[in-house]
């Protein structure tokens, strides 16, 4: 079993880590970010924009944040074009994550969590505490 203490240093380092990969990519030019490399979301960008939609969706479901601007996976890494845009969500939703951790209690993590996938296409219910370490692995 987690524990919120888990929690909030997986926030803590995910905020961190994400940190050090933005000002690693605020390096590279525009272009360079947006090439394709033939990764699974395409470009830099791209895969840095679906990071921040799963990160969103999965929030809308353990806290009810505000669902991510794109509609769906094969949207996500499109979700946002500008740079200093992207820098800014991901920067501010590092800290909601955080704000979330903080405020946990054992008692959240117990039980399932049911929600509707898309991808999947049906209603689906897991254990919360498994949901929890998947969201920061896919960080």
């Amino acid at each position: 079993m987690i524990t919120p203490e888990f929690v909030r240093t997986m926030a803590r380092y995910n905020a961190w880590q994400n940190q050090s990969l933005y000002d690693a990519a605020s390096g590279l030019s525009d272009d360079a970010r947006k090439q394709d490399r033939s990764a699974f979301f395409k470009s830099i960008h791209g895969t840095l924009c679906h990071v921040l939609w799963g990160d969103q969706i999965w929030m809308n479901r353990f806290a009810g944040t505000l669902k991510p601007l794109a509609g769906s996976i094969g949207a996500s890494s499109t979700m946002i074009e500008d740079w200093e845009t992207l820098t800014r969500e991901r920067t501010a939703f590092d800290a909601a994550i955080s704000d979330w951790a903080a405020n946990l209690d054992a008692s959240a993590l117990e039980g399932d969590l049911s929600w509707f996938s898309g991808a999947l296409n049906k209603q689906v219910s897991k254990p919360l505490a498994g949901l929890l370490v998947h969201f920061f692995n896919h960080q």
